[in-house]
């Protein structure tokens, strides 16, 4: 949880700097509370990329706050606005597999980063101890072949391929028949993203689904659009596009640290009621994390230093933990003695 809340907090630096500094001058130019300075408030949510709905709705509720508790405090307001934020966005959307193996089809267009999302996504299952395979079923470029063929090796997992051009679900059918073989608990299979044509992308994923239904008719499936952050409202709309086509049921969020948009998050779980899964906050492979509400909320608000000694507080919490751990291993070894 430590390292999790200082990567965000490092990721979201642009973001924060941003929404803060022009809060605060905000804030700085009224002399009290009043609807000049709603307005402005609204302003900058939406030059973050919240977006003018989301930020109208979460103006419109700190205004209720501040009536409901007789604010007068200036200053106030900006706690009220990140508490109103965390309500938005909700509990944590934890990824939690039942069945083995489980299955995920990423989707998205190229320049996102989806091939790159994947491997690193593969190795953050890795690290929690699952066996993980990778199917290359976005056959119509080679290049993407090759590019998840040197993720796979990265991230120390294996990987399904055919030949460029090949049926993206005979490739699914490959990869769920070697997970099988080879015991493994997810399945994770990159997939089309191709937007000129959506009559042939959703029967592409059709034929797809129907393979999972049929070799794996119970088993736990998800199915995630890789946006980039960078786009903002892009994004948005790419997102809508997709949704016409494929049941999406959770967003990949890349380059969160390359933008001073992080608002983009709000939009989504707002306007498309879509749960964030994942957010890529660097280049390095471990930099693909699962999304949290909570520590989104506090890197948007709170200064370094302040991410710091909750991470701190976090570490000794986990350390904690693994003390417990080590005792319960000890006594149960003396059992045996």
């Amino acid at each position: 949880m430590g390292i999790f809340n200082k990567k965000v907090s490092f990721g979201l630096k642009k973001t924060r700097d941003n929404l803060q500094n022009n809060i605060d001058d905000v804030l700085d130019t009224f002399d009290a509370i009043e609807d000049d300075l709603y307005e402005e408030l609204t302003e900058i949510l939406i030059v973050s990329d919240v977006g003018a709905y989301t930020s109208q709705k979460i103006i419109d509720r700190v205004k209720e706050k501040v009536k409901e508790r007789n604010v007068h405090d200036k200053a106030e307001v900006k706690k009220l606005i990140e508490e109103v934020i965390t309500e938005l966005l909700g509990p944590d959307e934890t990824i939690d597999f039942v069945t083995v193996p489980a299955v995920v089809l990423v989707i998205g267009v190229n320049g996102v980063g989806k091939t790159t999302t994947i491997g690193k996504m593969a190795a953050y299952f890795k690290s929690q101890g699952k066996n993980v395979i990778l199917g290359a079923a976005d056959t119509f470029r080679a290049a993407a072949i090759d590019q998840l063929g040197e993720w796979a090796n990265r991230a120390g997992v294996d990987m399904v391929k055919q030949s460029e051009g090949s049926d993206p679900a005979a490739v699914v059918f490959d990869t769920i028949n070697a997970g099988k073989s080879r015991n493994a608990d997810v399945i994770i299979c990159d997939t089309a993203g191709r937007l000129h044509n959506k009559k042939n992308l959703m029967e592409e994923l059709n034929k797809i689904y129907k393979v999972i239904d049929r070799e794996l008719p119970y088993s736990d499936r998800e199915i995630f659009l890789v946006l980039d952050a960078t786009t903002g409202q892009n994004a948005v709309n790419q997102a809508k596009e997709f949704m016409q086509v494929a049941d999406i049921s959770g967003i990949i969020l890349t380059k969160l640290d390359g933008t001073a948009k992080g608002g983009i998050v709000l939009t989504i779980r707002d306007e498309l009621n879509l749960p964030v899964k994942f957010i890529g906050v660097g280049e390095q492979i471990d930099d693909m994390l699962p999304f949290k509400s909570s520590a989104y909320a506090k890197s948007l608000f709170n200064e370094d230093e302040t991410i710091e000694d909750l991470i701190k507080e976090e570490e000794k919490e986990v350390k904690k933990e693994e003390e417990k751990e080590e005792k319960k291993k000890f006594s149960f070894k003396n059992l045996f003695k």
